[in-house]
């Protein structure tokens, strides 16, 4: 029998698979950057990941095709690791499009082991932006997964709370900011 595709589901393997990158104090420094609209670049990771996750189910089932889910996930949440608010034109930020999958790429590979695979997802996501094509399926998926939740965000369509609020959620309960089942249950220490 075929596997459903849950929110649930993909919450849960979105963070086996990258938690050890979402687990670090590095990732969650995305959180204080906005993205597209007033969505965090944190939750624009997320939702890249779920998306690309949809995608690689369906090119699994359909075509065949075996993808590297685990390199998906890493590189869909490193995929903008650039760290800065890209905004702010005047601090040269001007041509980010074209240049932050390289300062993404060159953060992530500094703050965690990265594969080929992962490196070539976040240096090639901008494609056509930046001139040299994703190399392998995956990257191509991460690459049309980050055009749809962009657009998404843009136009505030709301495609991926649910998913965020589990990631946030298992983090804050491994990291000791939540305690369930005690009287003051969900507050934060």
């Amino acid at each position: 029998m075929a596997k459903i595709i849950s929110e649930y589901r993909i919450a849960k393997e979105i963070f086996e698979l990258g938690k050890g990158i979402i687990l670090t104090d590095e990732a969650q420094e995305m959180k204080k950057f906005t993205q597209h609209g007033d969505t965090s670049v944190f939750e624009h990771a997320v939702s890249v990941a779920k998306y690309s996750l949809i995608y690689a189910t369906v090119i699994e089932k359909y075509f065949g095709k075996k993808i590297d889910r685990q390199s998906l996930v890493r590189g869909a949440l490193l995929h903008d690791y650039f760290l800065y608010d890209w905004h702010e034109k005047h601090k040269g930020h001007g041509l980010h499009g074209f240049t932050h999958p390289g300062t993404a790429a060159d953060n992530a590979e500094r703050d965690f082991d990265l594969n080929d695979l992962e490196k070539d997802i976040i240096r090639k996501h901008m494609f056509p932006l930046t001139p040299i094509p994703p190399k392998h399926i995956e990257s191509a998926i991460v690459c049309i997964a980050d055009k749809w939740c962009a657009l998404c965000e843009t136009f505030k369509i709301d495609i991926s709370s649910y998913i965020i609020y589990r990631i946030n959620l298992r983090f804050d309960l491994i990291r000791g900011n939540i305690r369930i089942g005690h009287r003051e249950s969900h507050a934060l220490k």
